[in-house]
């Protein structure tokens, strides 16, 4: 009897383990279980993306807010565009919202910061936002300081 109560125990504790490896994968990638609600879409151009792929964070004040819906070249400006779908219940964006594009934690997970200006228009659906950061690599960063070092 004991040794089938150590083996329903040791069953449960495999499965809970499965079970918490499955969330921890949806939360890592950005998948989630529920369904987006009302969004609209904004874009924004970008000289370097960095490494930000689509289904990355939108986020304000560190709240996510929205998600990365499609990255693509535009060929006449030849720039990364990112259009964003954000909630609309975050629909008093105004036209001079900036966005950048920044790093979150020690794997170097990528997402869209949005800082909002003092304009009293708001962005509506299919707007760009035209103040941009790109990102910061770091293999630029690495290489102007050695240059400044071997120059001084």
């Amino acid at each position: 009897m004991r040794m089938r109560y150590i083996e329903i125990s040791v069953g449960a504790f495999m499965v809970m383990g499965m079970i918490a490896i499955v969330l921890m994968a949806f939360r890592v990638s950005g998948l989630t279980m529920n369904s987006a609600g009302d969004t609209y879409t904004i874009k924004a151009r970008f000289e370097n993306l960095g490494g930000l792929t689509e289904k990355a964070k939108v986020s304000m004040s560190g709240v996510t807010i929205g998600r990365v819906t499609k990255v693509y070249l535009d060929p006449e400006w030849y720039s990364a565009v990112v259009e964003m779908e954000i909630s609309k219940s975050m629909s008093t964006l105004t036209k001079d919202t900036s966005a950048a594009i920044l790093t979150a934690g020690l794997l170097g997970e990528k997402y869209i910061g949005l800082t909002v200006g003092a304009e009293e228009e708001y962005l509506k659906e299919g707007d760009w936002i035209e103040e941009t950061q790109s990102a910061l690599v770091l293999e630029e960063l690495i290489g102007k300081f050695l240059f400044n070092k071997a120059e001084g």
